[in-house]
């Protein structure tokens, strides 16, 4: 695969990581209700990381999850501000 190529299947990724993010925060939170099995928060928090942090961040909002626990309100905006000071940077510096 060239770099170009890359390059346009990075919206496509980044689309879907978030889509599946939020959906994995709703399905969490309906686990929870039920209690059911749960998805382990540091498969959670690993989602935002991997690119699906607007994801999480909506998936906090929408299904009012994990809201309370310090390493998400924190940790998640956190994921989001450094990802995007990535992505500035690679665009100042011409590498994207």
């Amino acid at each position: 695969m060239g770099e170009h190529s890359i390059l346009n299947m990075a919206p496509v990724y980044l689309l879907a990581i978030n889509v599946v993010t939020f959906l994995m925060y709703g399905f969490d939170k309906w686990k929870a209700r039920k209690a059911k099995w749960r998805i382990r928060e540091a498969s959670l928090l690993l989602l935002a990381l991997l690119g699906g942090s607007i994801g999480a961040w909506l998936g906090m909002g929408v299904w009012h999850h994990k809201t309370q626990h310090k390493k998400f309100r924190y940790g998640v905006p956190a994921i989001i501000i450094v990802q995007l000071a990535i992505i500035v940077y690679l665009l100042i510096t011409n590498t994207i």
